[in-house]
């Protein structure tokens, strides 16, 4: 699955991975996403729902969109049948009108996650050190506190470990004021299993999956977005 995403992306000369193809790659990688799935058509959307279950999202699939929420493309908490097929035509109409030459593959179709803490994982390459992981708590707080750590790839369980202790927010995740804690030892295996698998996909240029909800018995993916390398000329 990850070798057939990655070639469809090449073949269609971008570097730019649609969410509904960063998260296939990821579930691939062992990470645990929400559901997600393509919708070609508004019948195919409201089936889907109905079939995922109520409440769900729609966004939109276009290589041509990389800021679904900025175009319009995102409709979130859809709890029926008639919600969806509204949410459907206008996600369509706001799409074409804030970019009207962009290529719609379709309508992710995903189950809305029961909120939890919100955290980031993400990796970058540096120059020298090559692909570096970022841990920090994730949604606007990552872009206003940049309460972040880093560690260079490959990770050992003590780097994954340190790295989540030593961001300033970490009470947070121990459960703050009665707030529902995080369970710890699986954000450890998030990041290792991101470690593993950036290090064996130099393609990846670039990883970000923001927000991850993190829960007592366990965390989910709900956003995602991989970068890959361009092309090398021959």
């Amino acid at each position: 699955m990850i070798d057939e995403v990655i070639s469809a992306a090449r073949k269609g000369r971008r570097t730019y991975l649609t969410e509904l193809e960063s998260k296939q790659i990821l579930k691939e990688a062992g990470i645990n996403t929400t559901e997600i799935r393509l919708a070609r058509t508004k019948e195919e959307a409201v089936s889907l729902s109905k079939e995922m279950g109520f409440p769900v999202a729609l966004k939109i699939v276009s290589p041509d969109v990389l800021h679904n929420t900025d175009a319009g493309g995102v409709k979130l908490n859809l709890k029926g049948e008639e919600e969806v097929a509204r949410a459907f035509d206008e996600i369509i109409s706001a799409v074409k009108e804030h970019e009207p030459k962009a290529k719609i593959e379709g309508m992710a179709v995903q189950n809305m996650a029961r909120p939890g803490t919100e955290v980031i994982i993400g990796m970058s390459k540096d120059p020298q050190f090559g692909p570096v992981l970022m841990f920090g708590l994730g949604g606007i707080l990552v872009e206003v506190l940049k309460d972040v750590s880093f560690r260079i790839v490959p990770l050992a369980r003590r780097d994954a470990r340190e790295m989540i202790r030593e961001i300033k927010g970490y009470p947070i995740l121990e459960g703050y004021r009665g707030q529902e804690p995080a369970n710890i030892e699986v954000l450890e295996e998030m990041l290792l299993k991101v470690s593993d698998f950036v290090e064996g996909r130099p393609e990846i240029k670039e990883l970000d999956i923001n927000p991850i909800f993190a829960y007592s018995d366990g965390a989910v993916a709900v956003d995602a977005r991989v970068i890959l390398e361009p092309e090398r000329e021959d």
